[in-house]
């Protein structure tokens, strides 16, 4: 018994997911990667100055690695959420990609970005957006969704998950069970939902359905409070939300929380308190823009296995969904090499295409 409990503290570090400072690895992140064999790294566009230096920084976050390749992450939904700005082809909103009504334009689109994040070693997109935005006073959501209605999202879902990961990217559907009839933005608050679960069911559900058997890798978990649900946890924190996911939608892959610093979580928990919340409900990791927070989570966990308030066979469970997902997809890690990446990173061809689409939007709004 003693054995597994110590074999399984050594786990805990591939339940989190952590941001990091600047545009390079520091000493004191490198060596929290290392010594708590962490999941994965999030970058923003703090990390980013150009494709070079991004591939620069993933080799470097990649000599931590020790059993499998790190998880190395981005928001590269297209539009305004799109964190390598220079140097990268840039994608339209999914709302206006949507509006052509031609899946095989945002299969084209997807293998595009696709081809661009591998070329510099990244390998896991949080996309596509899986939300309907059927409240029009929705801002968080809106252009970032393919559409107001459950089919014209759907259809377009699977062309992103194809056209992601038959390109090396594992993709991520978001944020169950659905953000687009919220008002709130759960950065600054705690959305409501009040619509009732049967409702959810025909609608915001659907995306999600098709995503899981589009085969996605990972689905992640919105904060929002959804009364039908649970009425006092946001569905991050609740196992009921993991258990529709687990057992309705029979998804069996991994479960990433949003980022736990947002204040509809962090304004209302600890951080400790909120990271074995959520892994304790069914997420099997949990996702932080800094480092520093990543630390009180991983502190919190660990408190919380020692006192057996995180059961060891919830850790082992957590991290062998993870493992698996590594060992299938991110056995190998080759350093990039730097000198071929302009030619595969912002090319002639693909700007040129682009401008084709974004001529085509036009034509559709005039």
């Amino acid at each position: 018994m003693i054995l597994l409990k110590g074999r399984s503290m050594s786990k805990l570090g591939q339940l989190i997911i952590t941001g990091i400072s600047g545009p390079t690895l520091l000493d004191e992140e490198r060596e929290f990667l290392e010594k708590e064999n962490i999941a994965g790294v999030i970058l923003f566009s703090n990390n980013y100055e150009s494709p070079a230096q991004l591939a620069e920084l993933v080799n470097q976050i990649q000599t931590t690695r020790k059993e499998y390749p790190l998880f190395v992450c981005v928001d590269n939904e297209g539009g305004r959420v799109f964190r390598f700005k220079t140097g990268f082809t840039k994608v339209p909103p999914m709302m206006e990609l949507g509006s052509l009504n031609s899946p095989k334009t945002v299969f084209e689109c997807s293998q595009i970005m696709a081809k661009e994040l591998s070329a510099c070693g990244v390998n896991l997109n949080l996309a596509p957006v899986c939300d309907i935005v059927n409240n029009e006073q929705n801002k968080v959501i809106g252009d970032r969704a393919f559409g107001k209605d459950s089919e014209t999202v759907s259809k377009n879902i699977s062309s992103v998950i194809r056209g992601l990961q038959t390109s090396n990217i594992l993709s991520c559907a978001k944020h169950f069970p659905g953000h687009g009839c919220t008002t709130k933005d759960s950065h600054f608050d705690l959305p409501i939902i009040k619509k009732p679960l049967d409702e959810m069911r025909k609608e915001e559900f659907l995306p999600f359905v098709k995503a899981i058997k589009s085969r996605v890798e990972f689905v992640m978990m919105a904060h929002v409070i959804v009364e039908d649900i649970n009425p006092d946890l946001p569905t991050s924190l609740c196992a009921e939300a993991y258990a529709l996911l687990r057992e309705e939608l029979r998804y069996s892959k991994i479960i990433i929380s949003d980022d736990m610093q947002m204040k509809a979580i962090a304004d209302r928990y600890s951080y400790e308190e909120a990271a074995v919340m959520a892994i304790n409900a069914g997420a099997d990791i949990i996702e932080y823009k800094d480092m520093e927070f990543a630390k009180k989570a991983l502190a919190g966990l660990k408190k919380a296995q020692k006192n057996q308030v995180l059961k060891n066979e919830t850790v082992v469970d957590r991290y062998d969904r993870v493992m698996n997902c590594k060992e299938r997809n991110l056995k190998e890690y080759s350093p990039i090499y730097i000198p071929e990446i302009s030619k595969q990173v912002g090319t002639g061809a693909s700007a040129t295409y682009i401008e084709d689409i974004k001529k085509k939007i036009e034509e559709l709004k005039s």
